[in-house]
């Protein structure tokens, strides 16, 4: 049974509830995004002081943007699938949003070998090192992200994913949303400042 804490509003006598799995989720993508949100300023940082030479993204990472892309709507579809209790749709979506996780893994390994190709090496270039970070600490979490999605699966299985049992979805979802929006604005940045 999920537990909430239930708040009052002020201006209406209505309460709703605020599940403390879900404020700890949105306490945890805050600390995420304040820490990508640290390293592209760190990047700034380098690159105005003139030293940074310029290497050119992986093409690969333009391929696998279109993959986030495409799992967010999976992953969207399997949400709304939940609310209307559409069980063997919700399981279709959430495997199609895991195989388009892995794949976006397998493109990123694919995008670093492009890369070191290239002549951006993990140590020894500034640019190539904080690519690497990034684009590594983005998969790090994207594989935290897999391996929850991978537990609603299992509950989807179960048939304990549906309009009365959301919370997992909910959270998946905004999770994996999540990710996404910062590869997007990750990819943006890579590609406007190198």
């Amino acid at each position: 049974m999920d537990t909430a804490f239930p708040l009052k509003r002020k201006d209406k006598g209505t309460s709703f509830k605020l599940h403390p799995q879900k404020v700890a989720l949105w306490l945890f993508l805050v600390s995420v995004f304040m820490l990508f949100a640290a390293w592209t300023s760190a990047y700034v940082v380098k690159q105005s002081d003139g030293t940074i030479p310029d290497l050119e993204i992986p093409l690969m990472f333009d391929y696998s943007t279109i993959v986030v892309v495409l799992s967010s709507v999976t992953m969207h579809m399997a949400y709304i699938f939940s609310k209307r209790n559409q069980i063997l749709n919700i399981k279709i979506s959430l495997l199609a949003t895991a195989l388009l996780g892995v794949t976006f893994l397998v493109m990123q390994c694919m995008a670093a070998v492009e890369f070191t190709n290239a002549g951006g090496y993990w140590v020894g270039h500034p640019m190539s090192s904080f690519v690497y970070v990034l684009a590594g600490a983005h998969g790090v979490h994207l594989v935290s992200a897999i391996i929850f999605l991978v537990i609603v699966v299992n509950a989807a299985f179960r048939y304990r994913v549906h309009s009365k049992s959301m919370v997992r979805i909910e959270m998946c979802t905004t999770y994996w949303h999540f990710l996404g929006g910062l590869w997007m604005y990750l990819y943006l940045f890579l590609t406007l400042n190198h």
